[in-house]
């Protein structure tokens, strides 16, 4: 990348049928994500929350070159540095916890490059489906930034804690079949094949009832992040949404007649 460009790139909402992708655009720069663009992130996300069409939400970058390339680092002399890099990564905070703590299911499709906090953006997502040409990193210990505990949390819920030494510790890249193999990511496709792959997979999610995807999703990340005291209320509420649902009705009705149900998400 050439640092001596200004900071450019977008973060825009795009919706088709029950999917809406949030994608990163600054392709110069890898879809490296700026301090606009991290901030624009919460308020898209709960754009796409607020959609009750919208059953998906899919993060991608632009073009075919990268997902991103992480944050903008002609900005780091700047904005993360001396008293402004606390406000740097309060930004990057606030987009980490919008996805991490979205109630719709979220999809990753990563295409080429996935560093820095492109990596933590994805590991912020429910899924994530990468081509056959991808590359993952965390390459701070190559420029001496101090890795916020808050990011490491969702790199250790997807690999074992040797895994992320080595990630953090070395900074080095991963291919693709050894993010697959370490538990990075989900699943491999052709670079062709990526973007049909991930629409089936959010099709598939679509099709099913929101509040019992809801449930579950709720379900697996407060066990996973307070194993010892989750919310049990809070789950056994979201679980008898569920039954006391249209959807559930929806869901009995079409079982009887041999139907596919028409779920509504109430």
């Amino acid at each position: 990348m050439d640092d001596t460009q200004p900071a450019t790139g977008t973060l825009r909402l795009e919706r088709a049928g029950a999917i809406a992708y949030l994608i990163a655009d600054n392709q110069p720069r890898m879809n490296a994500l700026n301090s606009a663009m991290w901030k624009a992130l919460p308020d898209l996300v709960a754009q796409a929350e607020r959609d009750e069409d919208v059953r998906v939400i899919v993060l991608r970058g632009a073009g075919e070159r990268a997902f991103s390339a992480g944050a903008d680092i002609s900005e780091f002399e700047t904005a993360r540095s001396g008293d402004a890099a606390a406000q740097y990564d309060a930004l990057n905070d606030g987009a980490f916890l919008a996805l991490s703590h979205c109630g719709k299911p979220t999809i990753s499709m990563i295409h080429g490059f996935c560093l820095g906090g492109g990596l933590a953006l994805a590991l912020c997502t429910d899924i994530r489906l990468a081509d056959e040409q991808s590359q993952f990193a965390i390459p701070a210990a190559k420029l001496g930034i101090g890795y916020n505990a808050r990011w490491v949390r969702p790199l250790l819920a997807a690999v074992p804690p040797a895994r992320a030494k080595e990630m953090l510790f070395t900074g080095r890249r991963f291919k693709a079949a050894q993010a697959l193999q370490m538990g990075l990511i989900n699943d491999i496709a052709p670079a062709a094949e990526l973007e049909a792959r991930t629409v089936a997979l959010a099709d598939e999610i679509a099709a099913n009832a929101p509040l019992t995807i809801r449930a579950a999703k709720l379900t697996i990340d407060e066990l996973t992040r307070h194993p010892e005291r989750p919310d049990q209320d809070a789950l056994d509420a979201a679980v008898q949404d569920c039954f006391e649902s249209e959807d559930y009705a929806e869901g009995r009705r079409a079982f009887l007649e041999k139907r596919k149900p028409q779920f509504q998400g109430r």
